[in-house]
């Protein structure tokens, strides 16, 4: 399989899954051992930084859709404003994973980037959604982005520091811990997207800094090929994603996640995504 196309595979799988509940992270994982896409570019580093990009190229796809709602945001002039409240929502529920994953970013990345951990973390996940929408009632939640306070925000940055952990899902970190919190599905999954801008542009900014060497001629043809991919697929599953949960529950996404981390864990074991 061509180098190309092996990018504009991953670029999909990347614009697929960022948004959505199943981990975009372990997905690139599990895609990126079966493509065998580090043999192909000969060089782990140009990988990672790949796969770095590419997320970026999704992220930037949400920061398209929202950017009225982001810009206002931005420039509210009073912190009693909605837009001034949700501005320092955002930055409350940004500062748990930023600081988490400053201090573990290296040990994570040793010990924890692999077929199997994402595989666990696919079921248990899964596992999790399914409790959490069959013991919680949508329509007892009354809290929307706009009633928001900054303590449901700060929870809400605790529960996406667990999506450090590969196979995890931010989006699914943080909508859980909104729904937990009485956010309503649609206001989680929005806030979601907006926390995702703030947070993943810095994530992906601090690696590119690391890995800035390595956009050389040979490969930033193959990185712009991703980037663009990634970008227009997540602007159509955003647009749609945000249709679905007003109308239906994220069981089935639970259920996705427990066939497909069992089959990863499978995998992993037998030697086959090592």
């Amino acid at each position: 399989m061509s180098l190309t196309i092996v990018a504009i595979l991953l670029g999909i799988v990347e614009g697929l899954t960022e948004f959505l509940p199943i981990s975009s992270t372990g997905h690139l994982i599990v895609a990126d051992r079966v493509l065998k896409f580090q043999e192909l570019l000969a060089s782990a580093d140009k990988a990672e930084m790949f796969e770095i990009v590419i997320q970026l190229g999704a992220v930037l796809a949400v920061g398209f859709l929202y950017r009225r709602r982001l810009m206002s945001t931005l420039s509210a002039r009073t912190g009693a404003s909605t837009g001034g409240r949700l501005r320092l929502n955002l930055l409350l529920a940004f500062l748990p994973a930023a600081i988490i994953g400053f201090l573990t970013h290296h040990w994570i990345k040793e010990y924890l980037f692999s077929p199997l951990t994402v595989g666990i973390t696919l079921f248990v996940g899964g596992i999790i959604i399914i409790l959490i929408e069959k013991r919680t009632k949508e329509e007892r939640r009354e809290t929307t982005v706009d009633t928001m306070t900054p303590k449901d925000a700060l929870i809400v940055g605790f529960a996406q520091s667990l999506s450090l952990i590969p196979g995890t899902s931010r989006a699914a970190a943080t909508i859980m811990g909104g729904m937990l919190r009485g956010v309503k599905r649609a206001a989680a999954t929005e806030f979601s997207f907006l926390l995702a801008f703030p947070t993943m542009v810095a994530a992906s900014v601090f690696e590119l800094v690391k890995y800035r060497h390595l956009l050389t001629s040979d490969v930033i043809g193959i990185v712009a090929i991703g980037f663009i991919t990634a970008f227009v697929v997540a602007l159509a599953i955003v647009a749609w994603f945000i249709r679905f949960v007003q109308r239906h529950p994220f069981t089935g996404f639970g259920v996705y996640r427990i066939i497909f981390g069992a089959l990863v864990i499978v995998l992993a074991v037998s030697g086959y995504l090592s």
